[in-house]
């Protein structure tokens, strides 16, 4: 393939793009310094406290938490060990196979979710949702779906 016979970026996909990555830096930032504000939590934190809420028992395999977070298994694992020293967390045995460790969410984990969520929110609409009318809403809705669908494992 030649240089002519690739499609670069014209002017406002190259706008695009640079902005997407501006946003995808700047958003969690954002978000991280507002959920610092009003909680001890970092993003991370508040991600992993959010996936055990929401599985069964509120508790998982740490490796399908790992795959759900795209994370390494030993990035999480220590993320993990610092959670659970702050009791939000608990590691426990895998009682059916003995090879593998569930992660579970105490109910201090709980409880610092449930503090942080609501100004989370307030952060989310403030950051992301509300400059943005309905209309809009639908369609970058529909377009991160087909760039989901693109990338999805």
């Amino acid at each position: 393939m030649t240089d002519s016979d690739i499609p670069w970026l014209d002017e406002q996909e190259m706008h695009l793009w640079r902005r997407w990555l501006r946003v995808e830096t700047e958003l969690p930032a954002a978000l991280g310094r507002a959920l610092g504000q009003t909680s001890d939590l970092s993003m991370q934190d508040f991600e992993t406290l959010v996936r055990l809420s929401e599985s069964p028992e509120h508790r998982l395999r740490i490796s399908a938490l790992a795959e759900q977070m795209h994370w390494e298994r030993s990035r999480l694992s220590h993320h993990l060990r610092r959670m659970s020293a702050r009791g939000l967390v608990d590691k426990q045995d895998c009682k059916e196979d003995g090879r593998g460790s569930f992660v579970a969410l105490t109910e201090a984990g709980m409880a610092a979710l449930e503090q942080a969520a609501p100004d989370h929110v307030r952060a989310v609409r403030a950051l992301f949702l509300d400059g943005a009318t309905e209309d809009e809403k639908v369609v970058l809705g529909r377009v991160l779906d087909r760039v989901l669908e693109r990338v999805a494992d």
